[in-house]
């Protein structure tokens, strides 16, 4: 396994269409095992293969505290979505930044995992956010095409959140 570089906002990569994963090949399990080591030492909780120049239809997600529940998603798509959220937003690609998105509040994807046996995950709240997020890099979006407002540096308080 191997740390990957992560490409920042501004690098055309971002903004291409992902193809889809025809096969599972030991290739594109190298990948996956090397985005998930790539996640977790960003301190992240998802990461699409366009993100780390591979423009093909793969994503990781891993919300828990202690990186113990990894979700692999081979060409994911979102089949049912309810509900609203409105947080911030940050991503490995706009390492420092955050900004305010709202995002369906539940959302059900399907997908394969990394066996190529279809799945049906579902989230609500973070996981739900994440599979948006993540399956917008699939597609070319970045989550500042979305973000209502500034975006921010972390750790800078949103406008609501400064005290007077």
């Amino acid at each position: 396994m191997a740390i990957r570089a992560i490409r920042e906002f501004g690098d055309p990569v971002l903004e291409k269409t992902a193809k889809p994963v025809a096969e599972m090949t030991a290739r594109y399990t190298e990948l996956i095992e090397d985005m998930l080591e790539t996640m977790y030492d960003a301190g992240g909780v998802g990461l699409a293969a366009p993100q780390v120049g591979i423009l093909r239809r793969i994503v990781v997600i891993d919300v828990s505290e202690d990186g113990s529940d990894p979700i692999i998603l081979i060409n994911p798509e979102i089949v049912e979505t309810s509900g609203e959220q409105t947080g911030m937003e940050g991503c490995l690609s706009l390492p420092g930044k955050q900004g305010q998105v709202t995002r369906p509040n539940y959302v059900k994807v399907k997908a394969y995992d990394q066996n190529m046996q279809p799945v049906e995950k579902e989230g609500t709240e973070l996981l739900a956010r994440a599979f948006c997020h993540e399956i917008d890099h699939l597609n070319g979006h970045v989550y500042t095409e979305f973000m209502e407002g500034e975006l921010q540096d972390v750790g800078e308080a949103a406008p609501e959140e400064v005290e007077e």
